[in-house]
């Protein structure tokens, strides 16, 4: 069985539906065929040499990382420049390119939500930092032999997603009557005569960003020469999950223990605190990366101390003046964790679909520093 990239990074947008994306990034495919088969991925934090090296080893055809390769339009690609040569070597191995940044970060099994978890938080939430998007009800009658083929089509196209659950669909039975006019070709019945079909009504919900390649997926799938569908304008909107998490400690703390709960849980090589050591803690806020510019947020939600990967010099003395608490971890320890997440969500997928694809999740490249 052939499975091809854009099978494997489809499963992706099921984990982090790439309308999670914040505006101005750069997620998807950055390189290569999504045509092309492959029999393997590699998950990866950052797209750097070691892990194309790594991917090359274990035979994958495709990488999907967490950071971009072009996180802003290049000027050019040149063989004299580090980026340039990674480039060529990613096209000369005949390896693909996947990107699942922000959208990774704000779903509701991504980095934030990962990093809460990891922490023990409990009573954890979201905080939709996110702006809404809005929906279309999709409903069309369907032949009852072809309505898995149908609804499967659909949900890998984008569409029955609401919140953490996918595959969101209602149907239910009757029959549907037509009459085959000359000319037409009809996958049941006879021109002129009067059929009776039993049929189902497939619902689900789209996001409006996302009906192009819904309806193409549904009418490639359906077997009907016409196939009668409605749409509908929706007046909720679904809120965006996300950058920032918040909960609370099972057990009310000091900074000073908060901070080596961190560095355990994430096997970080160090944190850093901001705030008094002994001060005692139970709200907490986290947002994997660099997320201290997220800080207010986690403030007015009533959180006490923010974890996260960076914190600059003038975010960290606005917290303090506000008396509120971080913890910097590193953006790579802050991040990584959801890489072995992403890698068994794939591996479970591809178990249910039977394809044949090996999952790898990096084992080289991390944080581009080093500690005396």
């Amino acid at each position: 069985m052939s499975v091809r990239g854009k099978d494997l990074t489809g499963l992706v947008e099921e984990y982090a539906p790439v309308r999670l994306a914040e505006p101005w990034d750069r997620v998807g495919w950055q390189l290569g065929d999504p045509g092309r088969p492959v029999k393997g991925v590699l998950v990866a934090l950052d797209p750097v040499e070691e892990v194309l090296e790594e991917a090359a080893a274990n035979g994958v055809g495709l990488v999907v990382t967490h950071h971009p390769l072009f996180p802003a339009p290049l000027p050019h690609i040149r063989l004299d420049e580090a980026r340039g040569r990674l480039v060529a070597s990613f096209l000369r191995r005949d390896i693909g390119l996947y990107v699942a940044h922000t959208n990774l970060d704000k779903a509701g099994a991504g980095v934030s939500a990962v990093l809460a978890r990891k922490l023990g938080l409990v009573d954890r939430r979201p905080l939709g930092t996110g702006s809404g998007e809005n929906y279309l009800k999709l409903a069309v009658f369907v032949p009852e032999t072809h309505l898995e083929q149908v609804r499967e089509a659909v949900c890998r196209a984008g569409a029955g997603q609401v919140g953490d659950y996918s595959d969101c669909t209602f149907s239910v039975r009757g029959t549907g009557t037509f009459r085959p006019g000359p000319g037409t070709n009809p996958f049941t019945g006879r021109t002129g005569e009067l059929t009776r079909v039993g049929e189902a009504r497939l619902e689900t919900i789209v996001p409006a960003g996302r009906l192009e390649e819904v309806l193409s997926g549904m009418l490639s799938a359906h077997p009907y020469e016409e196939v009668a569908y409605d749409l509908f304008d929706l007046q909720n909107r679904i809120e965006r999950l996300g950058l920032l998490w918040v909960g609370r400690l099972s057990v009310a703390g000091s900074l000073k223990e908060l901070g080596a709960q961190v560095k355990s849980a994430l096997g970080a090589e160090r944190v850093r605190l901001g705030g008094p050591p002994d001060r005692v803690l139970e709200r907490v806020a986290v947002a994997g990366g660099s997320g201290a510019s997220l800080w207010r947020e986690a403030y007015q939600a009533g959180a006490q101390v923010l974890v996260t990967g960076e914190v600059k010099y003038h975010e960290g003395r606005d917290m303090l003046a506000e008396g509120f608490c971080f913890v910097e971890a590193g953006h790579a320890a802050t991040e990584r964790i959801v890489i072995p997440a992403l890698g068994a969500f794939l591996t479970a997928r591809c178990r249910e679909k039977s394809w044949p694809v090996a999952v790898h999740t990096a084992s080289k490249a991390d944080e581009p520093f080093w500690y005396l």
